[in-house]
């Protein structure tokens, strides 16, 4: 019964908050913008940091969490708090077609995240970049692996001291359990179409053949891993692969090794990047910017875990997020 109570409540808040937000819309006269909330359509979450000159703008664009596409909509209003890929993508796809930009700075906190989001940053990144765009980027707790990966473009990269970064290198895993189930009396079958359609199984030994394979496959994307840094840095290949061993490095090691260009946390970051592009320019952020759509700037999302349950809810979705398989991370962990 307190189950069927908790959903129907949850209905209830979910309902409010589609008709506050629709009459809010119908009130305002502005029916793009209300079938843009609805779809998940609204332009990336953003907000002017520092008043300035419009037309001379600095993107201030925050990486913070784990670098993944955990499928949130860049803003609607289910959106949640913390790292959005979409979002983020969008937000520089609009700085590279706005001319009004003149500038990029990255706020990195990441121990990195996947291979394949990582590779899409960058290649944005460098469309910036293509676009005549200075870009620097500010290294805050961390910014390791594919938080690294993300901050190799950058004309200026600053760090403190304190500064966890490096790691660079390619990481795939799984476990096997294959003992343990044995010790319990627990056996698998199995049915495949081919010899290798369950690599990386939890319930055996990985051959020979499959773990050469996969080495392959992570050799392949280190190299593109090491490609970037030389590209971003200015390295040679040698160089890059010499402290590329998957260690991390402190900001000051990192500013010594060639890796990190200067001391300072992200005032200082900004403040450089304003000198270098001159004049009085407009601060705009984009990500870690709070959802306001719903009613007492209260999340829909967050009401509805309180009421049900949050912890269930997110201890599966952990459990998700972690199993295992082939899953190659630019991540430090």
């Amino acid at each position: 019964m307190k189950r069927i109570i908790a959903l129907v409540s949850a209905i209830a808040i979910v309902i409010l908050g589609l008709g506050t937000s629709f009459m809010t819309s119908l009130w305002a006269s502005d029916w793009q913008d209300m079938f843009d909330e609805f779809s998940g359509a609204m332009a990336p979450a953003s907000q002017v940091l520092e008043e300035g000159d419009a037309g001379n703008k600095i993107a201030v664009v925050n990486f913070d969490g784990v670098i993944q596409d955990t499928g949130s909509t860049g803003g609607g209003m289910f959106a949640a708090q913390g790292y959005d890929h979409p979002m983020t993508i969008q937000a520089l796809k609009d700085i590279a077609a706005d001319d009004t930009y003149s500038a990029v700075l990255l706020n990195v906190n990441s121990p990195g995240g996947g291979v394949f989001e990582s590779a899409e940053i960058h290649k944005h990144l460098m469309d910036i970049k293509e676009s005549g765009k200075t870009i620097y980027s500010s290294m805050g707790n961390m910014a390791a692996s594919g938080g690294y990966y993300v901050s190799a473009p950058a004309d200026q990269i600053f760090a403190t001291d304190e500064t966890i970064t490096g790691s660079i290198g390619v990481i795939m895993q799984s476990m096997n359990y294959s003992e343990l189930a044995e010790n319990y009396g627990i056996s698998f079958d199995v049915y495949k179409s081919g010899k290798m359609k369950d690599m990386m199984s939890a319930s055996r030994e990985a051959t020979d053949e499959e773990k050469e394979y996969i080495q392959g496959i992570v050799d392949t994307m280190f190299q593109d891993f090491v490609d970037v840094v030389a590209d971003g840095r200015g390295m040679s290949e040698e160089q890059v692969r010499e402290l590329a061993d998957g260690r991390i490095y402190l900001g000051g090691e990192a500013i010594e090794n060639g890796l990190v260009d200067q001391e300072g946390y992200f005032e200082d970051a900004l403040a450089s990047l304003k000198e270098e592009i001159g004049g009085t320019p407009q601060v705009v952020e984009f990500g870690g910017v709070e959802n306001t759509s719903f009613p007492f700037g209260v999340k829909i999302q967050n009401a509805i875990e309180s009421i049900t349950g949050g912890g269930e809810v997110k201890m599966v979705q952990e459990l998700i997020n972690n199993r295992q398989g082939i899953e190659p991370m630019y991540l430090y962990e």
